[in-house]
């Protein structure tokens, strides 16, 4: 519904019937459109025309989509049925971070905001923001926050999961959040009619929802009730209100293990088998879960909270668990956690070799336990300089997996002395490191928060190493002209700065547009510098 063209200095339009009608036929021919008609400056003669126009072309066929949770900051993000695991950073929480409740108590909004950040560096692909507390005006402080969020583009490119236990909180950040955002939650226990309420509402707004596994009864603890409770509130929703099933995510409740109260033994397991059965009973339905929960008895002992977030999230992955709020800085490698902590904590979680007391798993990781209290975790990893002993080649490797760079440049600086070739340490040493992250990366023992650590510690190696790369350059015939650009909606560019390299050093032209490059720019830059290749890159 085009106008006649653009004003003229009197404000009045130029373009005829024939032209504006000469427009639209042409959309109409390409496909574009299904429905047509004119806006500022037409009249009946134009509407005439451009009906006479297109009356004998086929409209424009809407294309079947693939069910998927879309969701969106200022840029948008796809959930798939078989997407990688989603990360959801719960460091903006005022009920589980000391330093942000602080921030906020204090109206210190500018340094709040750079824990939001943060999060979003380490990985976080959505941020669940949360105000309740009972000595703060939640609402406004979550208004304010979101506003704050919404002109910082570093934080706001990615949904926001608006978390609270109160409707009118939610609410109101739903009036003033932009994209497509998470709410956080609601459930049945309130009953049937709030429940269909307040989905209604979410669904007009434009949200998807996480819908808790609390009915009027209270929580489900047990797999049977997150069975039930979901069952439930699926049929609800799909069938009665009519939310789209691919914009549910259950949260069937995470809950301590290893508390030293028998009932709560099997508390992990009935999680993951209930995660399994969503997965495959309740289509496109998706499952998330707060990870820290799981290990609340040992707060205050962060390498073994971290080894029991690890080796939960390992299971309940390979279940089909969709997404988790997590500290995106702060994950440990599942490969790498010691392996009689992981032994043990795998009984614990999996409710195996409790012994006849039925705390035997309980009581065997609390005795290991003491001997990583006080360790600092896996923010303390670099302080372990054991592995500055190996080779240079495993001590590339360690850190790339671990995301160390304090020694990076020295290694990689070794690293070339002993190579004919600069390029060499980067399709040896540093590649052989990278398939290391790749394969930890696919089997789930390590998670999207180390991959981009391990992504910077290679591209400073690689920045380290190009200089030299530069320097051996000769000229000569090209074999040819290649334009590379990481798409629009993706900041991530070490693969396609290794390609350049590697490209560039065996005699072909390199054209680099950077980052969150649109389509447009990209087609009409191969146009002009008469490209052979086009090469995109994104992280996944």
């Amino acid at each position: 519904h085009p106008n006649a063209g653009l004003p003229n200095a009197f404000g009045e339009y130029d373009e005829t019937p024939e032209q504006t009608a000469a427009f639209l036929k042409e959309f109409a021919e390409s496909g574009l459109i299904n429905i047509t008609g004119g806006c500022c400056g037409t009249t009946p003669d134009h509407i005439r025309a451009i009906a006479n126009a297109v009356k004998d072309i086929a409209p424009r066929q809407v294309p079947e989509t693939v069910p998927a949770c879309r969701l969106s900051g200022l840029e948008p993000f796809n959930i798939y049925d078989d997407s990688l695991f989603v990360n959801v950073g719960e460091r903006t929480n005022v009920t589980g971070s000391k330093k942000f409740l602080r921030l906020i108590r204090e109206e210190n909004f500018a340094e709040a905001l750079e824990v939001a950040q943060q999060q979003v560096e380490a990985g976080a692909q959505i941020i669940d923001i949360n105000m309740d507390e009972g000595m703060l005006d939640s609402q406004n402080a979550m208004v304010h926050f979101l506003n704050l969020v919404a002109s910082e583009p570093d934080i706001s490119r990615v949904p926001i999961m608006i978390d609270s236990s109160k409707w009118e909180i939610i609410e109101a950040g739903l009036k003033c959040v932009q994209g497509k955002p998470v709410v956080n939650s609601i459930s049945l226990k309130e009953g049937y009619d709030e429940f269909v309420e307040k989905a209604r509402l979410c669904r007009q707004y434009g949200a998807a929802i996480i819908v808790m596994a609390f009915d009027e009864v209270g929580q489900a603890d047990t797999a049977e009730r997150k069975r039930e409770i979901c069952k439930r509130s699926y049929d609800i929703l799909v069938n009665e209100v009519g939310f789209p099933a691919e914009d549910i995510i259950f949260d069937p409740n995470v809950f301590a293990v290893a508390t030293g109260i028998e009932e709560h033994n099997n508390y992990a397991v009935d999680f993951i088998e209930a995660t399994g059965w969503i997965k495959q009973n309740l289509p496109h339905a998706m499952i998330s879960g707060g990870v820290s929960n799981v290990s609340f008895s040992f707060r205050g002992n962060e390498p073994v909270r971290e080894a029991i977030h690890s080796v939960f999230l390992y299971h309940a992955i390979k279940q089909g668990m969709t997404m988790g709020i997590v500290n995106a800085g702060q994950m440990a490698i599942y490969d790498d956690i010691p392996t009689e902590l992981k032994e043990a904590v795998e009984d614990v979680i999996l409710n195996q070799n409790q012994g006849e007391s039925g705390q035997a798993a309980t009581e065997k990781l609390l005795e290991v336990a003491e001997k990583y209290r006080g360790q600092g975790g896996a923010t303390k990893e670099a302080e372990n300089l054991e592995w500055r002993n190996e080779s240079v080649e495993k001590r590339l490797e360690y850190a790339l997996v671990k995301g160390i760079t304090t020694y990076i440049d020295q290694d990689t600086e070794e690293a070339r002395l002993k190579s004919k070739r600069p390029l060499d340490v980067i399709e040896g040493p540093l590649m052989d490191g990278m398939n290391v992250v790749g394969d930890l990366f696919g089997s789930g023992k390590m998670f999207l928060p180390q991959v981009v650590k391990s992504a910077r510690v290679m591209k400073q190696a690689v920045a380290w190493l190009n200089p030299y790369i530069e320097a051996e350059k000769t000229e000569g015939q090209s074999k040819g002209k290649v334009l590379m650009a990481t798409v629009k909606g993706d900041v991530h560019d070490i693969g396609k700065n290794i390609v350049g390299v590697v490209l560039g050093c065996n005699g072909y032209d390199i054209v680099d547009l950077g980052v969150m490059v649109p389509c447009e720019k990209i087609l009409q830059t191969a146009i002009d510098e008469k490209c052979d290749i086009i090469g995109l890159s994104g992280l996944i």
